[in-house]
C-alpha cells in the first residue's frame, strides 16, 4: 500500500505558489494571443478584391493573406508561450519549494526542540538568527516558554526539597527521641513524659506543616477560574479573630498594638481569608522584636476592601522582598530554623491571586515590613486571576 503524501505547510505554499504562477502566466498568454489576433489586420481598411505582391512574384486576396498571417503568428506565439509557461512554472515551483523550505527552517528546529526537551535539556533554545519577521517572532516567543517552563520547573524541584527537609526534621526528632529513651533502661515517667512531650511538639509542627501545604495548593488550584466557594464576609472580622488568637504571643514579647478595625466587606471563601488574615498577623507577631510594634489597619471605599499589617523587626532591603513570597522563604531567609513554615506569604499571595486581588509590601526605613492586601469590596464586581502586585 502507497503512503499518502502528508500536506504539510511548504507543500501546501508550494501549491499555491504554483497555482497562482501558473494561473498569471495562462493569463498574459491569452492577452498577448488576443492582442496579436486584434493588431494584425492591417487589410480590414482595404477595399474588396485588393491583392498583394508576394516575394515569390505570385499574387493572393488581401484578406486571405491576413487570415494566414494571423494564424501563423497566433500559432507561434501560443506554441512559445506555453513552453515558456511551463519553463517558468517549473523554475518558479522549484524556487517557491525551496524558498518555503528555507522560511520554514525555524519551525522544523521548534519541533526538534520540542521533541528534546526533557528534564536534563530544558536549557536547550532555538536561537533563531534570522530576518526579524513573524518566524523569529514565533522562535523568540518559544524561548521565553522556555525560559518560564524551566524557572517554573527548578522552583517546582526546590519546593519538593525544601518540603521534603522540613518534614524530616520533625520527623528525625521524633525518631531520635523515641529511639534515646527506649535505649535507656533507667529511664522513669518524668524521662518518658519529657519524651513525650518533644514528640508532640514535633508532630505538630509536621501537621502544622501539612495544613500549610493544603492551604497553599487548594489557593493556588483557584487562580484563574472561580472560585469554589463564595460567601459575604468581612476582612475585619478575620482580621479581629487572628489578633486575638495572637493575643497571649503579643504580650509575651510586649507588643504595642495599634488596631483601626472598619468595616471590610467581601466575597470569596471565608476559610481562605480567615487564613491570610491570619498568616499576616502571625508573621507581624513571630518576626518582631521585643517591645516592638503592630498596627492593623482594615477598610474599605465602596470598590476595594483592604487589610494592611506592619510591624517592626529586622531590617530587610526592598530588593528581597519578592523572595519573601517564595515558598519556604522567612524573612528572605531560606531555611533558617526559624519558626515557622516558610509559606505565609507565599499563602498570602495565592489566596490575593483566587479572589482577584493584590498584595504590596513595603520594607519600613527601621526594620520591620508593611503588608497591605487589597481586594474587591463585596459592593464591586470580582475580577478573578488578577496577578497581585509585589513591590
Amino acid at each position: 500500500m502507497s503512503r499518502r503524501v502528508r500536506p504539510t505547510l511548504r507543500l501546501r505554499l508550494t501549491l499555491l505558489n504554483g497555482v497562482l504562477l501558473v494561473g498569471a502566466g495562462a493569463i498574459l498568454v491569452l492577452l498577448a494571443w488576443l492582442l496579436v489576433r486584434d493588431a494584425l489586420r492591417p487589410t480590414d481598411e482595404l477595399l474588396p478584391g485588393t491583392t498583394v505582391l508576394l516575394s515569390d512574384g505570385g499574387r493572393m486576396d488581401a484578406a486571405e493573406w491576413q487570415r494566414r498571417l494571423v494564424d501563423a503568428a497566433s500559432g507561434e506565439l501560443l506554441a512559445k508561450g506555453l513552453v515558456a509557461l511551463l519553463a517558468i512554472s517549473v523554475v518558479g515551483v522549484a524556487g517557491a519549494y525551496a524558498v518555503a523550505g528555507r522560511a520554514l527552517r525555524p519551525l522544523h528546529q521548534v519541533t526538534a526542540t520540542a521533541q528534546r526537551l526533557g528534564e536534563a535539556t530544558l536549557d536547550q533554545r532555538i536561537g533563531y538568527s534570522g530576518a526579524d519577521d513573524e518566524v523569529a517572532e514565533l522562535a523568540k516567543t518559544f524561548d521565553a516558554m522556555l525560559d518560564r517552563i524551566a524557572s517554573a520547573f527548578e522552583a517546582q524541584k526546590r519546593f519538593v526539597a525544601n518540603a521534603s527537609h522540613e518534614l524530616r526534621t520533625p520527623l528525625a526528632v521524633m525518631r531520635t527521641e523515641i529511639d534515646v529513651t527506649l535505649s535507656d533502661d533507667d529511664a522513669d515517667a518524668a524521662e518518658y513524659r519529657r519524651m513525650a512531650t518533644v514528640v508532640r511538639d514535633a508532630s505538630e509542627r509536621a501537621n502544622g506543616l501539612v495544613d500549610a501545604l493544603l492551604v497553599l495548593a487548594r489557593s493556588e488550584a483557584q487562580a484563574g477560574r472561580q472560585l469554589g466557594r463564595r460567601t459575604e464576609c468581612d476582612l475585619s472580622a478575620g482580621t479581629a479573630n487572628a489578633l486575638s488568637a495572637m493575643r497571649r504571643e503579643v504580650e509575651r514579647i510586649g507588643l504595642r498594638v495599634q488596631a483601626s478595625l472598619e468595616s471590610a466587606p467581601v466575597v470569596g471563601d471565608p476559610g481562605l481569608l480567615d487564613r491570610l488574615a491570619g498568616n499576616l498577623i502571625e508573621n507581624a507577631v513571630r518576626y518582631n522584636h521585643l517591645h516592638g510594634r503592630l498596627w492593623v489597619r482594615t477598610g474599605t471605599d465602596g470598590h476595594r476592601s483592604w487589610l494592611v499589617v506592619g510591624n517592626t523587626g529586622f531590617e530587610v532591603d526592598q530588593a528581597d522582598v519578592p523572595g519573601l513570597f517564595e515558598p519556604f522563604r522567612r524573612g528572605g531567609r531560606e531555611r533558617t530554623g526559624a519558626r515557622g513554615s516558610g509559606l505565609g506569604l507565599s499563602i498570602v499571595r495565592a489566596v490575593c491571586t483566587a479572589h482577584g486581588g493584590t498584595v504590596r509590601v513595603i520594607a519600613q526605613p527601621g526594620g520591620g515590613l508593611e503588608v497591605t492586601v487589597t481586594l474587591p469590596s463585596a459592593d464591586a464586581p470580582a475580577v478573578n486571576g488578577s496577578v497581585p502586585t509585589v513591590g
